[in-house]
């Protein structure tokens, strides 16, 4: 245990305000070294003292010395890769590995070097992978904890090693059902600073056809944990792939992990384990989906993006409605994945008809028979992001589809689904925003390996077939009113009823100056629009608005007060307090020497005392007018 070494001189000063200082020289001594001199010290005596990891981050001479042994450092890899014994107390079953795991990912130089540097440490290691068995979840985290560090400090040795072992990428794929093995991966890839030596695990793991590896775990022989993982995997592929072209634009080689996943047959092969054979398994739709999503992100940093993970199409945050074509215009999705997700989209909308079947769920609602489900939440999204990509043979497709009508119709009819509501308030947005011009001369069929940069969503879409076929004035306005009826009665209001809102104001913004404003109205309905506009659509704007910032005047003067000529109400008055406090404040809160080691009543008088200080301000000052207004 440390003890106190208290060699210094004790110093007492009494100061005017009779208030006690003391000074010590602290000197502090670890238990360990006192037992790194007994030569029978075995190192799970040392595990057991508290300060063992402090004292190893700290470069402790001797202790680095002893964990650096063969035997010692065997031991320690044995702890995070051996199951330990179902006898010992669940309560410190799984102290020692991980202790041993804090221990080899400490970053200490020499530790890294003696695990590092000796094949033999290496192999009982990687010797965890081999398991037959389901890995144990927090076994297989100190295990990838220590990979991980090794292959940030010691890159070039492990990499090495790695590639002799032919099995490596069968043994991550077996057990990427494991969280740990996954985030293990991803170490591969981002933990490498050399840039040369990361392009080589690039080439080295496309050779592996590590992308058309993982998507065949994305099918409905495989389970969950697995279907999750994978696709996670191939979202963090694409994610950092795209922004280390961004960062390094100069790279002499393209990322040839990001070039097969975006290949027309890659994501063919993705749609395939999807829809085989007919079975809608959700889990594989919704995790290929996932996949999908990502493939359809602009190519740029999160960092200047919001919302979660950065979607250009922001899925989930507020939409620019009258402007998302000019927002989007640097979006580059490759002519491959297009091409092969359009010719997906039959299956794609069959889905939102007959999802994979659900039991009916019990809300504080009502029964819903069927839900929605996650996997037309996620068709929804994917809808959302194709439109986004404007396409104009996409939104052709769309379009003799009826999907955006379909939309319509489950919007209207699963009334407390926000995620839902949300997608389709962006499918709407995109189509009012997008100008109305013929197609790009540019045709994606030209060349695979060539980007589309479109301005499509042609006139026809926009015109006659949200405002014709799917009737939205009609729905917008018919549903409002029925809300209202509805209300009136003395029902709840819609859940709907927020994003039907900014879905009408939309539409009024785009009416007056968007891209689109002379297709929007149709003669017909403009009369019974203008009188929904000017009437239930105002009332609840100005509902909706609330003032963020509120004005005050200075009381006293009876004129405005500037707000650059003055603090905060709160800190002008902590400041005015400060001006006002007498000198001899500090007295009347001090203690005398008898008092000082009294019971608490002597501390509370003390404060007493300070409470009944009084202040002496001029009524006529203007800081009395700011103390006024703050306190009221």
């Amino acid at each position: 245990r440390p003890t106190l070494d208290l060699t210094g001189t004790v110093l007492v000063a009494l100061f005017p305000q009779r208030i006690m200082f003391w000074k010590f020289d602290l000197h502090t001594t670890s238990h360990i070294d006192t037992l790194l001199e007994r030569e029978d010290v075995t190192l799970f005596e040392l595990m057991e003292e508290e300060d063992i990891l402090q004292e190893c981050k700290a470069n402790n001479r001797k202790l680095v010395e002893f964990l650096t042994r063969p035997h010692n450092m065997e031991a320690l890899v044995t702890c995070i890769t051996q199951e330990p014994s179902e006898d010992m107390d669940e309560k410190v079953r799984y102290k020692y590995p991980n202790i041993s795991c804090e221990i080899l990912t400490a970053d200490v130089m020499h530790v890294n070097d003696a695990l590092g540097e000796d094949e033999g440490l290496l192999s009982r290691l990687y010797g965890f992978l081999q398991n037959d068995s389901t890995l144990n979840p927090l076994l297989a985290s100190f295990f990838s904890k220590v990979m991980g560090i090794l292959i940030n400090r010691k890159s070039e040795q492990i990499v090495d090693f790695l590639r002799k072992k032919d099995d490596f990428v069968a043994l991550l794929l077996k057990h990427i059902g494991t969280s740990a093995i996954m985030d293990l991966l991803l170490r591969l890839l981002t933990c490498v600073e050399q840039p040369q030596l990361r392009q080589d695990v690039l080439n080295w793991l496309n050779e592996e056809k590590i992308i058309q590896r993982l998507i065949e775990m994305i099918r409905s022989s495989r389970d969950e944990d697995q279907h999750s993982n994978a696709s996670q995997s191939l979202c963090d592929i694409i994610r950092l792939s795209r922004e280390q072209m961004i960062q390094i634009q100069d790279s002499p080689e393209p990322d040839q992990l990001l070039a097969t996943l975006e290949k027309q047959e890659t994501i063919e092969q993705l749609l395939s384990n999807m829809f085989e054979d007919g079975e809608r398994d959700e889990s594989v739709i919704v995790n290929g989906i996932q996949v999908l999503l990502t493939l359809l992100e602009t190519r740029r940093p999160r960092s200047d993006l919001g919302g979660m993970g950065g979607l250009f199409c922001n899925l989930d945050g507020q939409l620019d409605l009258c402007t998302p074509g000019l927002d989007h215009a640097c979006s580059q999705v490759s002519t491959g994945t297009l091409q092969a997700i359009k010719s997906r989209l039959q299956d794609f909308h069959q889905l939102l008809l007959e999802p994979p079947k659900k039991s009916k769920i019990v809300t504080t609602w009502g029964f819903l028979d069927p839900p929605l489900g996650n996997t037309r939440v996620h068709v929804v999204k994917l809808v959302t992001s194709m439109l986004q990509v404007n396409n104009s043979e996409v939104n052709q497709e769309l379009m003799q589809l009826n999907t955006l009508d379909t939309l319509l119709d489950l919007y209207f009819k699963y009334v407390w689904n926000n995620f839902l509501h949300l997608q389709v308030e962006l499918c709407i947005g995109t189509a009012l925003g997008n100008p109305p011009i013929e197609e790009s001369a540019e045709t994606p069929a030209e060349n695979n390996a060539e980007t589309v940069r479109e301005n499509p969503l042609i006139k026809h879409v926009c015109e006659r077939f949200l405002f014709q076929k799917c009737q939205l004035i009609h729905r917008v306005v018919s549903a409002w009113e029925e809300n209202d009826k509805e209300q009136l009665e003395g029902g709840r209001r819609k859940g709907y009823m927020g994003h039907l809102t900014r879905i009408a104001n939309a539409m009024v913004q785009n009416s007056e100056n968007g891209p689109n404003h002379s297709l929007i109205l149709p003669d017909e309905a403009r009369e019974r629009w203008d009188k929904f506009v000017l009437g239930s659509l105002s009332d609840t704007n100005k509902k909706n608005t609330v003032d963020l910032v509120s004005f005050w005047i200075g009381l006293g003067c009876g004129r405005c007060v500037n707000a650059s000529c003055f603090s905060p109400p709160p800190q002008a008055f902590s400041d005015y307090q400060i001006q006002q406090m007498t000198s001899s404040f500090i007295d009347q809160f001090g203690f005398n020497d008898e008092e000082f080691a009294e019971q608490e009543e002597s501390v509370n008088s003390a404060f007493e005392r300070a409470a009944n200080i009084s202040f002496v301000f001029d009524a006529n000052s203007d800081g009395v007018s700011i103390c006024v207004v703050s306190c009221s």
